[in-house]
């Protein structure tokens, strides 16, 4: 995956909270044991931490000034992009939203932004106090992404996945494909407590899937908003494959089979690894959201 060298990012779309300290507040999910039975249920949720139990307290960090510049400081191109992760994120950040704002648009609808917020270690949201074990998330109570930037570290080393600059598109593009499914009204579906193969809770998060692979099938043709030209200027079958390769490895089945060496489909929440990549795939081949209809 290449950007436009020449392209300029736009840094507003991003929070940079990685130095910043939570005043006061706690979380329930922490490293180790806790952590772990907290990544098994919420990875990939796509939905705010207060459904894991976690502190509610809606306490609103500052971002410390040396942490608040630092994409704005070094995230400035799409050579930046080339360069750094967190500036790769940055830069797919934008893409993935000057897609929903053009499409939305075609649709004859509004699509509204959504910031993504880097953290490290834990973060205050609208839906509570999350740690990194949570996994990235989107917090319909705020309309915000939240990533920390060292998930995708333990994406190849503990769930097997190859790795790789597409992977992390990946996994930035499908929550953003909850953001638009929180915009269609679609989200709330998933919030009944249910789990199982057929709950509402797979079927949300396999359409997060297929409109991240809609967004990939558009990624090199849609103009930049500034500059009228697509950031993202390459993507191969290589950078397709590391996708599928992510979305397989965060498959309920995948992870039960990995940490509790059993599967169990009553209790999934996100679908198999065959389904993750058959809806990303769906949505990538078809290029089109209306096909992406996991509730029918």
């Amino acid at each position: 995956m290449q950007f436009d060298d020449d392209a300029n990012l736009d840094t507003s779309e991003v929070q940079d909270r990685r130095g910043s300290r939570i005043p006061g507040g706690r979380t329930t999910v922490g490293g180790g044991l806790a952590g772990l039975i907290a990544l098994l249920l919420a990875l990939f949720l796509g939905v705010g931490p207060e459904q894991l139990g976690l502190s509610s307290g809606g306490d609103t960090a500052a971002p410390a000034a040396s942490s608040l510049a630092q994409v704005q400081q070094t995230c400035r191109t799409g050579r930046d992009a080339n360069a750094r992760d967190d500036c790769r994120a940055v830069a797919v950040v934008n893409s993935v939203q000057d897609f929903w704002t053009q499409e939305f648009r075609r649709r004859h609808a509004t699509y509204s932004t959504s910031p993504t917020v880097f953290f490290r270690g834990r973060v205050a949201t609208a839906c509570g106090t999350a740690s990194s074990a949570v996994g990235p998330f989107y917090c319909p109570g705020d309309r915000k992404v939240y990533l920390d930037l060292g998930f995708f570290d333990e994406l190849r080393t503990k769930f097997g996945s190859t790795g790789g600059p597409f992977a992390q598109a990946y996994v930035i593009a499908h929550e953003y494909g909850h953001h638009v499914q929180d915009l269609q009204g679609i989200l709330g579906r998933s919030q009944d407590g249910l789990t199982g193969a057929n709950s509402n809770s797979v079927r949300t998060e396999l359409q997060a899937d297929c409109y991240a692979g809609v967004w990939a099938h558009h990624a090199t043709t849609t103009p930049d908003e500034s500059t009228g030209r697509p950031l993202i200027t390459s993507l191969t079958a290589a950078d397709i494959r590391d996708g599928l390769d992510a979305a397989a490895a965060v498959g309920d089945d995948r992870i039960q089979e990995r940490f509790q060496g059993r599967v169990t489909p009553e209790a999934w929440t996100h679908g198999s690894a065959r389904q993750r990549q058959q809806w990303f795939q769906q949505g990538y081949r078809t290029g089109d959201m209306k096909q992406c209809d996991t509730f029918r």
